[in-house]
């Protein structure tokens, strides 16, 4: 058994959890796990070196009955420590298996009401797929309790053929998961099914010379179980089937920074009001669990350089050990100049080049391909990148300047959507104790002070309790968070500190009385501060899956408990708002998306000075 109580969960362990479940007698023939994770113990008790259990969280669905059961397995008494059966129309159903996405298709077969639409457009059934989606949860009475998809369909003339090129539109169906048959099928339209071939097959160029990146002593970074230091740099590697890859315990010079920082949640919705489609909205953390798609990394397509990579192991849906290999991709990046300075007055001409590590992991869901990045520098600065890639999905295009999508191909549509993450950033700025300020830069009128109108300055805003700590960002006011410790001082007498620059990039844009609003509310502010509670690690709920509204962020911030002197977790959204270009078709370059993290009086003077000068002949 894994000695530290962050250790991520082994093979052995995740074989021992499923016999504690089956020795109990709650497997049947019929269950499937959902969800197999490290049960963590409370911070306090970790930062306290206080020995807890080691207990994994288990997520069990009854395929046959739908029932839902949320079991924590206690692996150090080997028995099972609480079990309770989840609730699907108060709290929501458990996550979509891949196992329910595989039998659609057989599914729609047995319905003549899809038959007769797919006949009505001369579309033979075995070149038809169709694509399940979550159903969300528009409060549909025949709907109540019940395990619900929701599917559109796209045509694949042959099995080479890139299916998101030939939606076809105006078609869905409601799927009953549980009983296994068409609830309702709704033949909305027949829009015409766009022709042109996607192809990426295309004449390569050969003007493009090689790029070695070599280093030839090794890296700078060592590994020792799962525990990374680089430079004076120290984490622990985590990594979750629900939240990917998880940095526990990041530290500067042995100084505490970030307790646990992770994506805890990612939200699409779609802006197509169309009868076929308004319902698009996806959770694909909470929902489909989407570091389950995690990819097995290539040197020299995912990672250039010198690579160590990390395996993940997850539990599949019979509740055995899968392994992931390359699962995670970490080495070292050059990054140009990190401090630069030629002077006037004393000759000094000195420079030093910025280094950062890469951690990485990279998950397909459905159309989508994500790459999520954590660098830490020099200089004490965390920044996560989002690298979003992969088909566009697709629509039929209306035309006439359809209002809600891009025409990208002749008919071929693509759906106005965002892309909207959280990530929880644990936050142990010089220890548990940390505050929060909202620092705006603002302009200072004309007046005796200001006599010229030159000044301007900052004001500074101490948030003190959970509803107050509920804001947008403000670019045109340079809007930054600082996370200071108030118990701990620089040099000058300041409360040490790490600043949170936001992208300031459009929250969520769908009507406050729409569904995804209710369900997706953590997606409408830049940022929340929680006082840390360790039942409170997904900002949309729990189980999100069909979920109602108000779940997370919402219900927790309601108590609006106080967050100045305490132990906060720090919620922040990021995200793009995409209008797709003809440009990402067929398939979309990387665009990006994230955050930074810089200290703030954290040190006492530029904590770089150290860095030598490069080896390079050519750099003196």
């Amino acid at each position: 058994m894994s000695s530290h109580p962050l250790a991520r969960l082994t093979a052995a362990e995740i074989d021992r959890t499923r016999e504690v479940l089956a020795e109990a007698g709650v497997l049947a023939e019929s269950t499937r796990f959902a969800y197999v994770g490290l049960a963590e113990p409370d911070k306090k008790l970790v930062l306290a070196g206080t020995v807890a259990p080691r207990q994994v969280r288990v997520l069990l669905l009854d395929r046959a009955t739908g029932l839902g059961r949320d079991c924590l397995v206690d692996l150090t008494a080997g028995a099972i420590a609480a079990i309770t059966e989840a609730d699907a129309t108060l709290g929501g159903q458990m996550p979509i298996l891949d196992e329910e996405f595989m039998v659609i298709e057989e599914i729609l077969a047995e319905s003549p009401e899809w038959l007769a639409a797919l006949a009505k457009r001369g579309l033979p059934v075995e070149e038809v797929r169709a694509c399940p989606l979550s159903a969300g949860n528009f409060d549909y009475e025949d709907e109540a309790g019940k395990r619900m998809i929701r599917v559109l369909a796209f045509h694949q003339p042959d099995p080479a053929a890139l299916v998101w090129a030939y939606p076809i539109d105006g078609l869905v169906a409601y799927v009953n998961l549980t009983e296994r048959t068409a609830h309702a099928v709704y033949d909305h339209q027949v829009h015409p099914i766009p022709q042109e071939k996607a192809e990426w097959e295309v004449p390569a160029r050969n003007t493009l010379k090689a790029i070695e990146i070599t280093q030839p002593d090794g890296p700078s970074f060592a590994v020792d179980d799962d525990v990374v230091t680089w430079e004076k740099w120290q984490f622990r590697i985590g990594f979750d089937m629900r939240e990917g890859l998880i940095l526990n315990q990041i530290s500067f010079d042995g100084r505490p920074i970030v307790y646990r920082a992770s994506i805890a949640e990612m939200v699409v919705p779609y802006a197509d009001p169309s009868p076929a489609r308004f319902w698009q909205n996806y959770f694909d953390t909470g929902e489909y669990l989407f570091a389950r798609y995690t990819n097995s990394l290539e040197l020299g397509c995912d990672c250039l350089g010198e690579i160590h990579y990390f395996d993940a192991t997850l539990a599949d849906e019979q509740g055995a050990p899968r392994n992931i290999g390359n699962a995670i991709c970490m080495h070292e990046e050059d990054y140009g100049v990190l401090w630069k300075h030629t002077d006037l007055f004393n000759e000094m001409a000195e420079t030093r080049r910025q280094r950062r590590l890469v951690i990485s992991f990279f998950v397909t869901i459905g159309n989508y391909d994500y790459g999520f990045y954590w660098y830490l520098y020099l200089d004490g600065t965390i920044q996560l990148e989002c690298k979003a890639t992969g088909v566009v999905f697709t629509s039929a295009y209306p035309g006439a300047d359809y209002p809600y999508a891009t025409e990208i191909a002749p008919g071929l549509g693509a759906p106005f959507h965002q892309h909207l993450f959280s990530a929880r950033l644990d936050m142990t700025v010089d220890g548990a104790v940390n505050s929060v300020d909202e620092v705006d830069a603002v302009r200072v009128p004309v007046g005796p002070d200001n006599p010229y109108g030159n000044a301007f300055g900052r004001r500074t805003t101490r948030l003190k309790t959970e509803l107050e700590a509920q804001r947008l960002a403000d670019p045109a006011a340079g809007r930054v968070w600082h996370i200071v410790n108030p118990e701990v001082t620089n040099r000058l007498g300041r409360p040490v500190g790490y600043a949170l620059h936001p992208a300031g990039l459009p929250t969520l844009l769908a009507d406050e009385s729409s569904s995804i609003h209710s369900r997706a509310t953590f997606a409408t502010k830049h940022l929340w501060v929680t006082q840390y509670s360790p039942d409170e690690r997904y900002p949309a709920g729990d189980l999100v899956n069909q979920s109602p509204a108000g779940a997370g962020l919402p219900a927790w911030t309601a108590a609006d408990r106080p967050i100045d002197g305490a132990d906060i977790v720090i919620w922040h959204t990021f995200g793009l708002t995409h209008f797709p270009r003809p440009e990402d078709w067929p398939i979309m370059p990387v665009d990006y998306a994230g955050f930074t993290l810089k200290p703030y009086g954290f040190f006492d003077r530029n904590p770089a000075l150290d860095v030598p000068k490069s080896a390079a002949r050519h750099c003196h």
